[in-house]
């Protein structure tokens, strides 16, 4: 991926980013985000919620959680990463690169969603903007997604 973003930068060389950016953006991570995973993690823990598998290396695309019972792969996408239209941003520096990177990874995204379908699973997307807004409507559309059988709706408190 690198490879390919390099023909979006002046001589295909990284330059002019700072050491405070380096740093920053070198410490963002992919996995157990507070903002993102991690919230929606818990707020699955307090509610009772069971079923589900963290980053199950067998299913394409890396989700975030697996729900194996009822085939419903959860992806809690980072709003910069992912390009949110609302709250999303390019930065100036090396914007060629970066309007690059973030378009690849909507493609990806767009591409993965098709293929996990063709499998069977059901696919169900939040913006991190949605997660520290609207936490509750998350874990309900999440529940109700994940809830297919009575033994399930038993299982969690459900008529």
């Amino acid at each position: 991926m690198e490879r390919a973003l390099r023909k979006h930068l002046r001589g295909g060389r990284f330059r002019g980013v700072g050491a405070a950016r380096s740093k920053a953006m070198g410490a963002v991570r992919g996995r157990a985000n507070r903002t993102t995973e991690r919230r929606l993690r818990m707020a699955m823990v307090r509610a009772g919620m069971s079923g589900w598998r963290l980053h199950p290396p067998h299913i394409p695309g890396n989700p975030d959680f697996f729900f194996a019972e009822t085939k419903l792969v959860v992806f809690v996408d980072g709003c910069f990463w992912h390009g949110c239209r609302k709250c999303g941003h390019i930065p100036r520096t090396n914007s060629r690169f970066w309007g690059a990177k973030i378009t690849g990874n909507r493609a990806r995204d767009r591409r993965m969603d098709r293929r996990l379908r063709r499998l069977g699973l059901r696919v169900v997307r939040f913006w991190e903007h949605d997660l520290q807004l609207n936490l509750g409507e998350c874990l309900r559309a999440v529940c109700s997604a994940a809830i297919s059988d009575a033994r399930v709706d038993r299982q969690w408190g459900r008529p």
